[in-house]
């Protein structure tokens, strides 16, 4: 299972977001759900850094599925939005009745630095 945490403030503002794991739904290299997810997470993280000027950080281990990705500061309205629309993505794979099974996502609220 893919599990995504994604850090929110108090304010309800995503900061960043760690995900862990493979989904399971098939053999690696036939398996459409990580190949969603993946193609969300790494198209949102790709546009921040090529679209704004925000500062994050990123590190992601492919073999074990592994990613962790924080602003650095409060991110920009753009920023924001990317992020917003990788959510909608990710939940939208797990509100599917199919591949409900094979992503969980939990939001932590945190601190910005």
């Amino acid at each position: 299972m893919i599990q995504v945490t994604v850090y929110k403030t108090a304010r309800h503002e995503y900061v960043g977001f760690h995900i862990t794991g493979h989904a399971g739904y098939d053999e690696a290299g036939r398996d459409i759900v990580c190949s969603a997810v993946s193609a969300l997470v790494f198209n949102a993280v790709n546009s921040i850094e090529h679209f704004t000027d925000d500062e994050s950080s990123c590190v992601s281990d492919e073999e074990a599925g592994e990613m962790e990705f924080r602003f650095r500061s409060r991110p920009s309205h753009d920023a924001s939005l990317l992020l917003d629309s990788m959510i909608l993505g990710l939940e939208s794979i797990e509100d599917s009745g199919e591949y409900d099974p094979y992503i969980d996502i939990i939001f932590k609220e945190v601190q910005v630095p």
